[in-house]
């Protein structure tokens, strides 16, 4: 029965997007960060069957996606999402903030503030390790050639940032010593894609760099995917990089899905749904899915954005707002 249900991945923009007309009750939009293709194909075929199973109906999932930043500014421009799934809160905060298309307090109307998963930042090496890359500082060494995506558009990019920046900061160094730190880091940085796929595309399939920053999640997918060899390091401190979902309150009510579209977020929480995240090295939130799959994630000091940052409204106007550290970094 499965092979006849339809699941459409639909990876277009949102001038596309804008003239659907979605059919009430059996069909809604998942917008989300690029590096989720693959766990949704997987996600939305047990959540379509549990729906099947559970109230008769056939439904259809449409999926978009592209860096987290950008995708969070299309909805606020008319993409009419029923829900979305990011990878870092300022992209879901915007909806509030500038759209008025979701309650300030979105955060607390699900679990685990809103984010089932979590990830962290890490490097993709050649296999080998031919430039013996095993910290931060060796990112901003001469010769070293690191890819990593545009944090202006892109939550991936922003999480690599924050994670650079702050490895200073924990390791006892002040906020000079860290954009100093994460100027050289860009100096090195030969060319900026405007999402986490699109990174990978470069590193993988143009053979653009030594090092690919991005989320474990990403990495192990392309250690699987890649004809080419590669190696995966752990910093000795990353950044944790929480995974929210929120349903959009004036389209769901637009498009008549709110029954449906709660309950494919609630089903990010389930056991089902976890084990889904986990298999795709997506790091669980349930207790006994996290025990299960404990091998798969490597034990690493993370810190949070609000830890070194004091929030991420703060981290956002500091450094990527326009004239922020990142764009007085990059333009230098």
């Amino acid at each position: 029965m499965l092979k006849k249900l339809l699941i459409t991945s639909l990876l277009i923009s949102s001038a596309a997007f804008s003239s659907l007309s979605l059919a009430a009750d059996n069909n809604f939009l998942n917008v989300s960060y690029d590096v989720t293709r693959e766990f949704y194909k997987d996600f939305n075929a047990a959540f379509i069957k549990y729906w099947k199973d559970k109230t008769g109906a056939t439904i259809t999932i449409n999926q978009s996606h592209g860096g987290s930043s950008k995708q969070a500014r299309s909805v606020n421009d008319g993409l009419e999402a029923d829900i979305v799934t990011m990878n870092q809160s300022p992209d879901i905060d915007i909806l509030y903030t500038r759209g008025k298309l979701i309650p300030k307090d979105w955060q607390k109307r699900l679990p685990y503030a809103s984010s089932p998963t979590s990830s962290t930042t890490v490097f993709l090496v050649r296999k080998g390790n031919p430039k013996q890359i095993k910290d931060w500082d060796d990112l901003v060494k001469p010769g070293i050639s690191v890819v990593i995506p545009n944090p202006k558009t892109s939550g991936n990019g922003k999480y690599s940032y924050l994670a650079a920046w702050g490895y200073v900061i924990k390791k006892g160094g002040d906020e000079a010593k860290a954009k100093e730190f994460v100027t050289k880091l860009f100096k090195n940085v030969p060319v900026l894609d405007t999402g986490g796929r699109g990174a990978t595309t470069t590193f993988a399939q143009r053979d653009i760099g030594d090092v690919l920053l991005t989320f474990e999640n990403e990495v192990n997918l392309i250690k699987k995917d890649s004809t080419q060899q590669f190696d995966v390091v752990y910093p000795s401190v990353s950044i944790l990089a929480e995974n929210p979902i929120a349903v959009v309150d004036k389209y769901v009510d637009k498009h008549k899905t709110r029954a449906l579209a709660q309950a494919y977020a609630e089903f990010h929480f389930s056991e089902a749904g976890q084990e889904i995240a986990a298999q795709h090295d997506l790091r669980p939130r349930l207790a006994s899915v996290a025990e299960k799959y404990s091998a798969r994630f490597k034990p690493i000091t993370l810190f949070t954005v609000d830890e070194v940052f004091g929030s991420w409204e703060k981290a956002q106007r500091v450094h990527f707002a326009d004239g922020g550290n990142f764009d007085q970094i990059y333009n230098k």
